[in-house]
C-alpha cells in the first residue's frame, strides 16, 4: 500500500476537525472535532511507522508506541472536558461557548458585588 492514501485520509480528517473546532459553537462538538484531528494524527503515526519499518527494517515501531500514548492522553483530556463541560451546563445552563464567553466576570462586576453587601448592611443599619 502507499503512502500517499492513508495521508491524504489524514488530511481530510484533519482538515474536517478543524472545520468543526472553528465553525461550532457547541463546547461538545467542539471536544469531538478535537477527537477527530488527533485521530487523524493517530493515522499519520502509524502509516509513516509501517512504511518506515519496511524501509529501514526498524523494529522499534515508535509510531505505534506514540499513537497509543497519544490514544490514552485523548481519553484523559475528553474525560476531563466532559467533566468540565457538564459543570459549566449545569451551572449556566448552555453550552453554547460564545454564551459562555459574554457571562464572564470581569473586574467591575467583582467590584460592585463586593461592594453590595456593604451598602445593603449601611442601608439596614
Amino acid at each position: 500500500m502507499h503512502l500517499v492514501y492513508p495521508a491524504v485520509l489524514s488530511a481530510l480528517l484533519f482538515c474536517t476537525g478543524l472545520y468543526g473546532v472553528l465553525a461550532r459553537r457547541n463546547a461538545i462538538l467542539v471536544l469531538m472535532s478535537v477527537e477527530l484531528m488527533l485521530n487523524a494524527v493517530n493515522l499519520n503515526l502509524v502509516a509513516f511507522d509501517v512504511w518506515l519499518s519496511k524501509t529501514a527494517q526498524d523494529t522499534l515501531h515508535s509510531g505505534q508506541a506514540l499513537t497509543l500514548f497519544t490514544i490514552a492522553i485523548a481519553a484523559a483530556e475528553i474525560g476531563i472536558g466532559l467533566a468540565i463541560v457538564l459543570a459549566v451546563h449545569r451551572n449556566r445552563g448552555t453550552a453554547d461557548i460564545d454564551k459562555l464567553r459574554d457571562t464572564a466576570e470581569t473586574d467591575d462586576d467583582s467590584e460592585a458585588a463586593q461592594r453590595e453587601p456593604a451598602e445593603k448592611a449601611e442601608a439596614t443599619a
